[in-house]
């Protein structure tokens, strides 16, 4: 009985967490995370700001929430990639233009943007998204390393890599830019430059 009663308590902050995180995820869209007070996430969520602070203490505990959340669905993403029962190459190319669609989602692409103008502002924000992004980079290459061509150095490797993460971080800002581009037609082509990064050799 203890064991069950702690367990519904345990799903129940963690849906009350997802509630206050949704609310600021509207907010930010709104007004940006800057313009959002405590007072406009608790209103959205439907709860007092002393409720909110009982599961976050600032702002910025919201967002890290937020990054998390991202985290968790990479990671999922890579597992995916990695075991799917295809080689990474396979896979990867496969997902593209289910990638693009993702990350072209209007609400998403906004979100994603909204994070990334607080970090450059916020410091504390700043070091949320830099050691997420440091894990990702790891999940990245330990996933590319075999895929890319024996003849790469890891310095080769490493700023392949990164072009890739600008590629589809890029997504978010065409996304907003440009919401109404043909997707099909933008996923194949970066199949084409996926292909050719993970396949090529230096010249």
């Amino acid at each position: 009985m203890a064991v069950t009663e702690a367990s519904a308590k345990r799903t129940d902050v963690e849906a009350r967490r997802q509630q206050i995180v949704d609310a600021a995820s509207v907010c930010a869209r709104r007004s940006g995370f800057h313009g959002s007070s405590m007072a406009e996430i608790a209103q959205q969520a439907g709860l007092s700001v002393g409720q909110i602070y009982r599961y976050f203490d600032s702002k910025e505990a919201i967002i890290a929430a937020i990054v998390e959340r991202d985290m968790a669905e990479m990671r999922d993403k890579y597992s995916e990639l990695r075991d799917g029962g295809t080689s990474v190459l396979d896979a990867i190319l496969t997902k593209c233009v289910q990638a693009v669609d993702d990350l072209y989602e209007p609400e998403r692409a906004a979100l994603t943007l909204e994070v990334v103008a607080e970090a450059a502002r916020n410091p504390a924000v700043a070091c949320i998204l830099r050691k997420a992004d440091t894990e990702e980079r790891k999940l990245q290459q330990d996933l590319l390393r075999d895929a890319f061509p024996d003849a790469l150095d890891e310095r080769e490797r490493t700023a392949r890599g990164e072009v890739i993460s600008m590629l589809f971080e890029g997504l978010a800002v065409r996304g907003v830019n440009n919401p109404g581009t043909d997707r099909k037609a933008v996923g194949e082509v970066l199949r084409s430059v996926l292909q050719h990064l993970l396949t090529q050799p230096p010249t």
